[in-house]
């Protein structure tokens, strides 16, 4: 099992360990809901440092990712950062990535801890198939460290110890800046549904920045916060998690991931995917609320009329919210906001209600 560079620390601070991903990670500090709360209100802190990190760069760096990305990424600008799919020939979804431009001929693919190592093998593969000599492919995982800073105080904390315009820095755009001293890669962006930051360093030199950020940190009300609040948030924020939302047999159309697959473009399972939408999706992925009490989790058959129609895909208790969500695959027939279904939770039939996605919406100002 792997460890980060933060592992003594979290130790430390006395947090409950787990494994995710082939790593060991902090599941909690001093609670789940608390944890969440705090990150909701002020300001919480992530190690994400299990995340892969592969470099693409050279002449040809664009036109491999063209080839292996559901987004077209031809207009991207150097400091912006976008979502995307890899897709498998099917159209399934390999995983979701985060692809930071970061000079002309520099990208950053930002991938899964757990499909790090077969990202890289798809894209040295997909080099070698097209014939592209001009890109050249580096690991930076075990090199790179990485924390998120979340929350409404996320931005003036980290202003404290990062140099440049942070308040200036617009929703998923990056700049190449220093923190505490260090260099570092900040991003306005994160997977919580509130405001905060991405920052990308030394993996020798993370550890100096989690301290420096608790330490300036804690007058504001910052707290550590482990995978099972990171988990708890972004499920409220209807945010998708590979290996329960996404997998090789889900597609970006079957899942709210239709605005990151351009099939203007050639790349893999381009084919497959638009056959797809000229069809129609026999699936979609939806949000749902109890009505009644119980908790959903993934796994879970739902019902209507008495027969299983989906599955669970997610579930919990949202502390913003005070209820029962979830996210589950159903037959297209069932998707709209409003219809009435069932769960079955231990042998029994739970009423729930499709609702719209997001659970929760932040309100947002400035570069937001």
């Amino acid at each position: 099992m792997k460890k980060t560079p933060l592992y003594e620390r979290h130790v430390a601070l006395g947090a409950a360990m787990t494994e995710f991903g082939g790593w060991t990670m902090p599941v909690q500090y001093t609670g789940v809901i608390d944890e969440h709360k705090n990150t909701r209100t002020r300001a919480g802190l992530f190690d994400v440092c299990h995340m892969g990190e592969i470099d693409v760069e050279g002449p040809q760096a664009l036109e491999l990712l063209q080839r292996v990305m559901s987004r077209n990424l031809s207009g991207q600008r150097v400091g912006e950062m976008k979502l995307s799919a890899i897709t498998n020939e099917r159209g399934g979804i390999i995983d979701d990535v985060t692809v930071y431009r970061r000079g002309r001929e520099h990208y950053m693919v930002v991938t899964n801890a757990a499909t790090q190592e077969g990202d890289m093998a798809w894209l040295l593969k997909a080099k070698e198939d097209f014939g592209i000599a001009g890109a050249v492919l580096t690991d930076r995982t075990d090199t790179v460290g990485k924390v998120d800073i979340q929350g409404p105080l996320a931005e003036k904390i980290l202003s404290e110890i990062a140099e440049g315009d942070l308040p200036g820095l617009r929703f998923y755009h990056a700049m190449e800046t220093r923190v505490g001293g260090m260099n570092a890669l900040v991003s306005r962006s994160g997977y919580t549904g509130e405001d905060g930051f991405e920052v990308y360093a030394q993996a020798g030199r993370i550890g100096e920045i989690w301290d420096l950020l608790m330490h300036i940190g804690e007058p504001y009300g910052l707290k550590p916060a482990g995978l099972g609040a990171r988990d708890t948030l972004r499920l409220e924020a209807g945010m998708m998690l590979f290996g329960h939302e996404m997998g090789e047999t889900v597609t970006p159309f079957e899942v709210p991931y239709g605005w990151i697959t351009d099939l203007d473009k050639e790349f893999i399972g381009r084919a497959a995917l638009k056959k797809q939408k000229e069809e129609g999706v026999r699936r979609k992925l939806i949000g749902f609320e109890l009505v009644d009490r119980g908790i959903a989790r993934q796994g879970y058959s739902v019902l209507a009329a008495g027969e299983k129609i989906g599955e669970v895909t997610s579930g919990t208790f949202s502390p913003t919210l005070g209820k029962a969500i979830g996210l589950a695959f159903v037959p297209v027939r069932f998707k709209d906001p409003g219809t009435e279904i069932g769960i079955e939770i231990r042998g029994r039939r739970v009423r729930a209600r499709v609702v719209a996605l997001p659970f929760y919406r932040r309100r947002k100002t400035g570069g937001q």
